[in-house]
């Protein structure tokens, strides 16, 4: 794992933190003020540090997690994907999304991923490690510092919510994502000071870590990858269904929405002549009827050389008038990055396998 850094502290453990280098517990507000209220990841700029104590800080506390290795933009840039490099060498992405009403973060908690979801990117290059709870919460600084920046034309100034859909499976990475979470959610200097409710951490289904979750007395939105209303198809596109199947999967989330209040987001992505069926959609529909549910249907982005596609507008239009005629709220996803290498993994994918892979 990387070195400590004071993003995997809590505000007791960052005292004491301070205390082993010798300095003042106040210098601990000052360190998470600076990072977190600032926005400032460079102990260099935090002039009001004594100078000759800034080297230590910086090494023990505030070390540099994230190497930047591409920075891509595109929608007029109001998307803007940045490839970093840990300090082993792992590659990990993270997307900054403007709108006229938010700014959203979409962020990895895992360099790669162990599910092997056999349409995504990241899913073919599996799990390389888990990441730490400071590299997660440091790619969210650094992107609240871009948008606080102006970067993003026509948007807030401020970033707004975070979404766990980056590469990984959070719930696979689960003491260190719900630390992140926390770290997000503390009100600064503590922590950034986002809403719960503006928070969503994604899943495939990790039945276990979803009913633990819903003991987290947290109000973050759940979003469960589901893709498939069969275990035949399921067990194909979403290999762990082997494990967990759709009720199962189904029962945990409606346990989450019943301890919460929250409306569980369906995460469906729409591959042609694979999932699009209409029986599928009207399969579907009937299982999420009168359920806290919403269905957010999403145009799949293919990766380069894969058999699989999007489906047809049309048939894309057919499946959400099914869903919504059975009573089911639902939506399709803005398409957003497709000349950037968008999709989760594709980035980090055409890096590795590129010139600028070292």
């Amino acid at each position: 794992m990387p070195p400590r850094h004071l993003a995997d502290l809590d505000p007791e453990a960052r005292r004491a933190a301070v205390k082993e280098l010798g300095l003042p517990e106040f210098r601990a507000k000052q360190l998470s003020t600076h990072y977190f209220g600032r926005l400032v990841r460079d102990v260099a700029e935090m002039t009001d540090l004594p100078a000759a104590a800034r080297e230590k800080i910086g090494a023990d506390l505030l070390p540099h997690l994230l190497t930047p290795v591409r920075e891509l933009s595109c929608d007029d840039g109001a998307t803007r994907k940045a490839l970093w490099r840990l300090h082993d060498n792992a590659l990990v992405e993270s997307v900054l999304m403007g709108y006229p009403d938010r700014v959203t973060a979409c962020v990895s908690s895992q360099a790669g991923c162990g599910m092997a979801c056999p349409f995504c990117a990241t899913g073919q290059a599996g799990l390389t490690r888990n990441l730490s709870t400071a590299e997660i919460v440091d790619q969210v600084v650094y992107l609240a510092g871009v948008a606080a920046s102006g970067a993003v034309a026509g948007s807030p100034p401020r970033l707004s919510r975070v979404v766990f859909m980056g590469m990984g499976e959070p719930l696979a990475n689960y003491p260190r994502v719900i630390a992140a979470v926390r770290r997000l959610t503390s009100p600064a200097p503590d922590g950034l000071g986002l809403s719960q409710r503006h928070i969503t951490v994604s899943t495939v289904g990790l039945v276990p870590a979803m009913r633990k979750l819903a003991d987290e007395d947290l109000s973050v939105t759940l979003a469960l990858s589901l893709h498939a209303p069969d275990d035949d198809l399921r067990d194909e596109l979403v290999p762990v269904n082997q494990r967990w199947k759709v009720a199962e999967v189904l029962d945990a989330a409606w346990e989450y929405a019943a301890r919460t209040g929250r409306r569980v987001s369906i995460e469906y992505a729409m591959i042609r002549d694979v999932n699009d069926q209409p029986w599928r959609a009207d399969l579907l529909g009937r299982l999420l009827a009168g359920k806290l549910a919403h269905v957010n249907l999403i145009p799949l982005n293919p990766t380069p050389g894969s058999r699989w596609d999007a489906s047809p507008k049309p048939v894309e239009r057919e499946f959400v008038r099914r869903l919504r005629a059975a009573g089911v709220s639902t939506t399709v996803r803005d398409t957003r990055g497709q000349e950037i290498d968008g999709a989760c993994g594709q980035l980090a994918a055409s890096t590795v396998d590129g010139a600028e892979a070292r």
